[in-house]
């Protein structure tokens, strides 16, 4: 079982712009079946971590549907409306805490840090972070949400072509636990 931070980045390591969109990326060409595509990673994992403005970004875009069937965990010191249907648990708990309760829940299977950076970084920062998975979108944002705010060594251990996107998978600290 291990952590992932799955996401999209410009080429300048952006994750979205200053007013959080993520237009620029939707409009990229990629092959949901090719290479380090989403449906792919997905079927994999067991429960997800994201922040606040991730999950509202996902509650917008999906015009308020919920379509993860796994339980996830939305750090955030707000009160913000759960959607409908689906496991959502708000928190704002340290991630240690948190990547217990995900573990229990997982099943077996891998977790996943949503975003936004800061929060990968956080569980990175606590030793739980396994690999970043980046596809990089050919686009550059010249500011907003970085990847990754803090220094994270990593070790390239994949890497691929799917269509517009070049898409690299990273272990963490090149660490050879996993």
């Amino acid at each position: 079982m291990a952590t992932h931070y799955y996401t999209a980045s410009s080429l300048d390591g952006f994750i979205a712009t200053p007013e959080h969109s993520l237009d620029w990326l939707l409009s990229q060409d990629i092959d949901e079946n090719g290479p380090m595509a989403y449906p792919g990673f997905i079927a994999g994992i067991g429960a997800l971590a994201m922040g606040s403005s991730t999950f509202e970004w996902v509650m917008r875009h999906e015009e308020g549907r919920w379509d993860y069937a796994q339980p996830t965990w939305v750090f955030t010191h707000r009160d913000i409306p759960a959607p409908a249907r689906g496991d959502v648990r708000f928190t704002h708990e340290d991630v240690r805490q948190v990547h217990a309760e995900m573990t229990a829940a997982a099943e077996g299977k891998d977790l996943w840090i949503v975003g936004g950076g800061d929060l990968a970084g956080q569980f990175a920062d606590a030793g739980l972070l396994d690999e970043v998975w980046v596809q990089y979108a050919p686009v550059m944002l010249g500011s907003g949400a970085p990847l990754l705010p803090r220094r994270v060594d990593l070790e390239l251990i994949d890497v691929a072509r799917n269509r517009s996107f070049m898409c690299g998978r990273y272990r963490v600290g090149g660490s050879d636990d996993l």
